[in-house]
């Protein structure tokens, strides 16, 4: 059953739909990391809001180098999607691709960095205990709280790459316009670079509606999952993330897509926290870095696929907007049995010929 999720939603929106923590069994060897958290005291958010305490949970791999003036130069940091965590890149179609030794990310060579956003994981999030009394964070504070991170927690004051997947994949383009020196290159996938409007932002509202409108959720307090609401919110999941082809090609009766569905519900449902996710779906509520997308300067190569329900490609909105940055490609992966819809992004082998090309360009 896992296997077939994994085959159909790829590794970063599983974790969204369950929480899910990849095992040591699943990870390849070496590649386990160590983990770490980082405080940042009275962190101020751009709504006025404040925690005296913001936790931040890292993983780490390798270790970083450091030239003549004490700045790394090896540093890479790996940005996940809504809902996930840093430890989903310790995946085998992640890690066992990436970070093995004379593999492009070999993590001997590079110090690689896994933080858990903002809300997200092992970091500060709604039901640490505030609930819906948490601050409201929008995507310009989790990407200034890992800024922090890197350069108070790690002290690491330049990157060799930024790549990010999904929301990931939004936060890339936040980092090249409001830190547009920090990095040598950056790799965003699965996204678009303009606000989220349209059927994205019609799916997700419904997600956050369902929530609000249950009356178990309570205005934030509840003592029980609001179980209606997640059901919806699970729906929509499955939908948004799901891959068409190998889902027709595996499911390809009604009573096999039937019978996946109901083990879908009833093994996912109870690993979602209402207000967490009501969080992490929000928090993309004002995300639109199309107007300053010509302050980016370090080179682009950004990755979309054919069959992802959220970014269609039949919008031709990235091919337009990729224009705007002085030094960036756009590739658009075809859909396949390969392909995994939005997914694809943690499946490296499709675009890892890509990332040797950015690697390359960027090299100095």
């Amino acid at each position: 059953m896992l296997q077939r999720l994994k085959h159909f939603f790829g590794t970063a929106l599983l974790a969204m739909i369950w929480a899910a923590m990849p095992s040591a069994a699943q990870q390849p060897p070496g590649a386990r990391g160590t983990e770490g958290d980082f405080v940042v005291h009275n962190f101020q958010f751009h709504s006025g809001e404040s925690l005296p305490e913001l936790r931040l949970h890292y993983t780490t791999l390798g270790k970083p180098v450091r030239d003549a003036a004490g700045q790394t130069t090896n540093a890479v940091l790996i940005l996940h999607g809504t809902g996930g965590t840093g430890q989903q890149f310790l995946q085998p179609q992640f890690a066992g691709v990436l970070f093995g030794p004379g593999q492009l990310l070999d993590a001997a060579r590079y110090f690689i960095i896994l933080p858990d956003g903002l809300g997200h994981g092992k970091s500060s999030k709604p039901s640490d205990g505030r609930h819906a009394h948490f601050p409201q964070y929008d995507y310009d504070d989790m990407v200034a709280a890992h800024y922090r991170l890197l350069q108070e927690g790690l002290g690491v004051h330049h990157l060799r790459l930024v790549m990010g997947t999904s929301m990931g994949c939004m936060h890339s383009f936040v980092w090249g316009e409001t830190y547009p020196d920090f990095m040598d290159a950056l790799m965003p996938l699965a996204c678009m670079p303009v606000q989220i409007a349209g059927r994205n932002r019609i799916w997700r509202k419904m997600v956050m509606d369902a929530i609000r409108e249950d009356p178990q959720w309570q205005g934030g307090e509840y003592q029980e999952e609001p179980k209606q609401a997640l059901r919806t919110a699970l729906d929509f999941l499955l939908i948004a993330g799901s891959a068409p082809i190998p889902m027709q090609k595996t499911l390809a009766t009604r009573d096999a897509a039937d019978k996946y569905l109901e083990d879908y519900f009833r093994t996912r449902s109870s690993a979602l926290d209402a207000n967490d996710l009501l969080y992490q779906v929000n928090a993309s509520r004002n995300y639109d870095p199309s107007g300053q997308l010509g302050k980016i300067k370090a080179p682009v190569m950004f990755i979309n696929s054919g069959d992802d329900f959220i970014n269609p490609p039949e919008l031709g909105i990235a091919e337009r907007e990729i224009k705007k940055v002085q030094n960036a490609r756009f590739v658009l992966i075809p859909a396949s049995e390969q392909t995994h819809g939005h997914g694809t992004h943690t499946w490296a082998e499709l675009w890892k010929q890509y990332l040797a090309e950015l690697l390359e360009k960027s090299a100095h």
